[in-house]
């Protein structure tokens, strides 16, 4: 029987589902660990704070996801023997796709519309998400009515959307016409990552080595754009300053290294060794366990700046782990000794890193994030293994990995369809409750984040997934 590895799905969902919770959550009386860690709540941005909070975790966790699935998404194509330039082709069309759903889905805010809301911009909203099935779902019109891989064509469902965008007169914010550099940043970056980390990906496909030498040239690029010269004309050049800048590519440290742990679970599901799963143990409990507080541990202590005792705990669970899984020779743990060797270098280099650029911090971001945030997902990857592919704890987990299933359209649902619907219901008219106390804060964002969740599973069950 061919395995199966949800640990992918699960991290993703955890990440799209924390990242709708920070998002949500009312700060006003919540503690400075429940918010960016920069941003502190009820205060600017102050770059001289260093440290990181779980907040801080969410896109990177999400961008490693991404690179996880190349493997799957690319590498299986490769290996069949696709041609390389029409994958990058595919690639430029997915990134495009990304770039169009970053406009709409800001110009499509009932915030954005009007201000304050209305009626009229609730409805709009609500169409507008309802316009993104026909865009993106895969499964709602025939391949022919859309833009394809197989043949460049502008779908008529995306030109309604553009003219609604262009015809629109926006009141919430500064200009009240579309404005094509007005887009989610979030998922701008995405789209620069599906295309750059693709081709990336293509052209080194089984040579990891050499994937991984792309990133000191990212690097000398970033440390030489201070300083006047052609290398600063390079990373300052961009054709379309409202889709790409060349500041966006440093996301690629986290991207490619997390397509190195989808490439060990692709081996892990391909390998010829029978599921060990059945002869459970008890290891596994203590790797998950020490896996989970390595990533606790490192938020907590580089937050509270206990940089000392960080490094020391550390390097306990990482001996810790490397003990309890260096005579597992199943397939499971060969895997888990990939991952986690990776994983322990990386977090140890971002440890190391922490005091260049001041201190580690995600805005703006410094080497030291990169690492040590792409070190926590491989570990991160290992607890859900454990959880979802070694013990299978599909009910427990099910909610994670729906929900990573369809990561699009938990990312919309919150802002396109549950707020206007609830604006229409008259029910945000008691939102003011939660702005009380920090509890009421924390209920707000739970709510939201299990409504979005909720439409996602509902959608998820039916087959009907968003994928550009």
């Amino acid at each position: 029987m061919k395995k199966r590895a949800l640990s992918i799905d699960a991290l993703r969902g955890f990440a799209i589902i924390a990242m709708i919770l920070s998002g949500q959550i009312v700060l006003t009386h919540l503690p400075a660990w429940m918010a960016h860690a920069q941003v502190p709540p009820n205060s600017s941005f102050d770059p001289s704070i260093y440290g990181i909070t779980w907040v801080d975790l969410v896109f990177p966790f999400f961008l490693f996801t991404m690179g996880a699935s190349f493997p799957f998404s690319l590498g299986n194509k490769l290996a069949n023997g696709e041609n390389k330039w029409k994958l990058c082709g595919q690639s430029f069309l997915r990134a495009a796709q990304l770039v169009f759903f970053a406009l709409f889905f800001q110009h499509m805010k009932t915030s954005v519309i009007s201000s304050p809301v209305t009626i009229a911009s609730c409805l709009i909203s609500i169409s507008g998400f309802a316009l993104m099935f026909f865009m993106f779902a895969d499964n709602i019109v025939p391949e022919s009515t859309k833009i394809t891989y197989k043949s460049i064509k502008i779908s008529p469902i995306k030109l309604l959307a553009f003219a609604l965008m262009y015809n629109l007169s926006y009141q919430g914010k500064n200009s009240s016409s579309f404005d094509i550099y007005f887009s989610d940043i979030i998922i701008i970056v995405l789209a620069n990552m599906a295309f750059f980390a693709s081709v990336i990906y293509i052209f080194t496909f089984k040579k990891p080595y050499q994937r991984l030498l792309v990133l000191p040239f990212i690097m000398a690029i970033f440390l030489s754009s201070t300083n006047a010269g052609w290398v600063k004309d390079l990373y300052d050049y961009t054709p379309i300053p409202w889709a790409y800048k060349f500041y966006y590519l440093k996301y690629l440290f986290i991207v490619i290294l997390g397509s190195l742990a989808g490439e060990y679970i692709n081996q892990w599901i391909n390998s010829d060794t029978d599921d060990d799963s059945n002869d459970v143990k008890k290891q596994p409990y203590l790797l998950a366990f020490s896996s989970l507080a390595l990533i606790i541990s490192n938020v907590y202590l580089l937050f509270t700046r206990q940089l000392e005792l960080n490094f020391v705990s550390t390097v306990a669970l990482l001996l810790v782990i490397h003990f309890v899984i260096k005579n597992d020779e199943t397939s499971f743990g060969i895997l888990w000794k990939k991952l986690f060797s990776v994983g322990a270098y990386c977090l140890l280099l971002g440890l190391f890193l922490e005091a260049f650029q001041g201190g580690i911090r995600k805005d703006d971001s410094t080497y030291s994030y990169y690492f040590v945030t792409s070190g926590l997902a491989f570990f991160g990857i290992i607890f859900f293994s454990v959880l979802c592919d070694y013990f299978k704890y599909i009910k427990a987990t099910k909610i994670l990995v729906m929900t990573g299933q369809n990561p699009m359209l938990a990312y919309a649902t919150t802002s396109l369809f549950t707020t206007p619907v609830l604006t229409l219901l008259s029910v945000t008219d008691y939102f003011d409750i939660f702005n009380q106390n920090a509890f009421t804060g924390l209920m707000r964002g739970i709510l939201f984040t299990l409504l979005a969740i909720s439409v996602t599973m509902f959608f998820s069950k039916i087959k009907c997934f968003w994928r550009t």
